[in-house]
């Protein structure tokens, strides 16, 4: 495969040779949102009810939490996703990680995380988390972490997909569009270019024809 390859169609690519591996590398956009919105529901409830936390306290770990997830779309996304293995095993790994979504990046079926990948990195995080706040602060964080993630796999689906007409997604979109299909190397956020500017890794909109291709795509 050409390594500029990219395709414009909604369309995929076999990763693997055995059929089980290959159905579990596909994923419909809502899986994520049947999966961890009751994640959301249980740790507020939990939150609210069970440790008896506070609204406020309750409110503002969510939104720490929500912001976190930001900070760690961004180093995924710029220092696991693309990072690049060496050697040929390393090159797969790369491709089946992330590469695939750059080749395909109008793939319906590959663009929000699937579970075999998502779940464990909750448990991850929800263990890290766990350590850092204590058992009663992390019933606040953890699901504002959780829906900052349902928003980032959610909106990344969009982007791709769904013609935006109000000018604050349409940015969004131009914005990731222009990662895809201009620099790789930059614009590592999807759901805020913040981090971006945090690390000086932003997009620069070079020529307004290039906006117009990307509010196109």
């Amino acid at each position: 495969m050409a390594k500029n390859f990219i395709s414009n169609k909604d369309e995929t690519v076999r990763m693997f040779k055995n059929p089980v591996l290959e159905w579990f590398s596909h994923i419909h956009w809502s899986i994520p949102l049947f999966l961890y919105v009751p994640v959301v529901f249980y740790f507020t409830y939990r939150a609210l009810f069970i440790v008896h936390l506070g609204v406020l306290p309750f409110i503002g770990l969510f939104i720490i939490g929500v912001i976190s997830w930001t900070f760690a779309e961004y180093v995924l996304h710029r220092w696991v996703f693309h990072t690049d293995l060496p050697g040929k095993i390393g090159r797969r790994i790369h491709f089946i990680v992330h590469g695939v979504h750059h080749d395909y990046p109008k793939d319906s079926k590959r663009l929000v995380m699937v579970p075999s990948l998502s779940i464990p990195l909750a448990f991850i995080f929800f263990t890290a988390f766990y350590l850092l706040f204590g058992g009663v602060y992390v019933t606040g964080f953890f699901p504002g972490f959780v829906a900052g993630y349902l928003f980032y796999d959610t909106l990344h689906y969009a982007t791709h997909h769904y013609n935006f007409k109000n000018k604050f997604w349409l940015d969004l979109k131009q914005y990731h569009m222009l990662h895809h299909y201009m620099d790789s190397h930059n614009g590592y956020g999807v759901s805020s270019a913040f981090w971006d500017h945090v690390f000086r890794t932003t997009l620069k909109k070079v020529k307004s024809n290039t906006e117009n291709t990307a509010e196109k795509i």
